[in-house]
């Protein structure tokens, strides 16, 4: 069987297509991924190896209608070039995973009698997505409240959000052995998505003294390229506790060092989420507060009703409050046992297998 998986803008909407494209690769299909030619899709996806076909799409300004026609004639072209595309490599379904990209590549694939297979990995569904769904065969969703963007409710399935097969591949001596981290060490990771969140990293510069005088601790904080100058500078410690706190840009190995971490603190991305509770790791989410309909909130409270994490909002975290819950998580290895269990029923590891489930049932029916 053949199939086109979609996905652009993001890394959110690139990862968990990968791990269906994976997960389908293993059942016998042959997997395509339609994309932009400028996304970071042009890049992830070819490493990942998997064949990357690219089509130009555009969003408008909602503040400058002026950019409709242009964004509607670049839709209206690549439409007719994946519908070309279609023809030739025969796809057995559209999977489609959001951004712009998403509209000609699904479109298309209507227009050929295709299936399309709608998968939103947030909260609240995004516009491409709300789009793609009043024709879609089925909608697969992470959150079941997403589905009230989506008039027909038969189509509605809850698979949870693909994690990428990579994120399960590393065991925890190997991500420490990465990390530089005794085995026996207590490991806090602090992370706020790829670009950092600033909030976060100074409410942790400003605790870290306290912290470190627990001898057992490493703490690694991946503050974001553009806010480790400014963090580096911020972070006063002794040349004796400094080599347990590891302070970097960017994580390239983000599945070894959540391996290897016994809590994290971050943003409540969907991928970051989908990891850490498929890894049943202990958490504190702050999320962004600026998300679209603030969706990273609504993302969480899934996680904090089970028990699997703590939220606090993102102006509270430079609070006293915030660092006497950062140190119960690090202290208290109880907290960090219910949290794990409480994972464990979020059934996150079995995402990738479920939607590829909908996929084939869609394909045979």
């Amino acid at each position: 069987m053949n199939f086109v998986v979609s996905g652009g803008g993001t890394a959110g909407h690139i990862n968990p297509a990968l791990a269906l494209a994976s997960e389908l690769e293993k059942r016998g299909g042959h997997v395509w991924f339609a994309g932009t030619p400028q996304g970071v899709e042009s890049k992830l996806v070819p490493e990942a190896g998997v064949e990357f076909k690219a089509f130009p799409a555009e969003g408008f300004r909602r503040r400058h209608p002026q950019t409709l026609p242009h964004a509607l004639k670049v839709i209206n072209d690549s439409t007719k070039k994946a519908a070309q595309w279609f023809n030739e490599i025969k796809p057995d379904a559209v999977i489609c995973f959001g951004g712009y990209v998403c509209i000609p590549v699904g479109r298309a694939a209507e227009k050929r009698g295709i299936p399309v297979i709608v998968h939103e990995q947030n909260s609240v569904m995004g516009m491409a997505n709300k789009y793609l769904s009043k024709k879609a065969a089925r909608v697969a969703l992470t959150y079941n409240v997403a589905g009230e963007a989506v008039a027909d409710k038969s189509k509605i399935v809850v698979t949870g959000n693909p994690v990428r097969a990579s994120v399960f591949a590393a065991t925890r001596q190997e991500g420490r052995t990465y990390a530089k981290i005794p085995s026996d060490a207590v490991m806090l990771t602090v992370f706020g998505g790829s670009l950092g969140a600033a909030h976060i990293n100074k409410a942790f510069c400003e605790m870290a003294s306290d912290l470190m005088k627990r001898p057992n601790l490493y703490v690694r904080q991946i503050t974001g390229p553009k806010q480790y100058d400014a963090v580096r500078s911020q972070l006063h410690l002794s040349d004796e506790v400094l080599p347990r706190w590891q302070l970097i840009p960017y994580e390239h190995q983000m599945g070894k060092v959540l391996a290897a971490s016994d809590a994290v603190v971050s943003r409540a991305g969907a991928t970051s989420l989908a990891e850490i509770s498929a890894l049943h790791i202990p958490a504190i989410l702050v999320p962004y507060p600026y998300a679209t309909a603030n969706h990273q909130t609504t993302n969480a409270r899934e996680y904090v009703a089970a028990g699997a994490a703590w939220m606090e909002d993102d102006d509270k975290v430079e609070t006293p409050e915030f660092a006497a819950k950062v140190a119960k998580l690090v202290d208290d290895e109880q907290v960090r046992n219910d949290m794990r269990e409480a994972a464990k029923s979020l059934k996150t590891r079995d995402a990738a297998s479920k939607l590829a489930d909908v996929v084939m049932e869609t394909v045979k029916k």
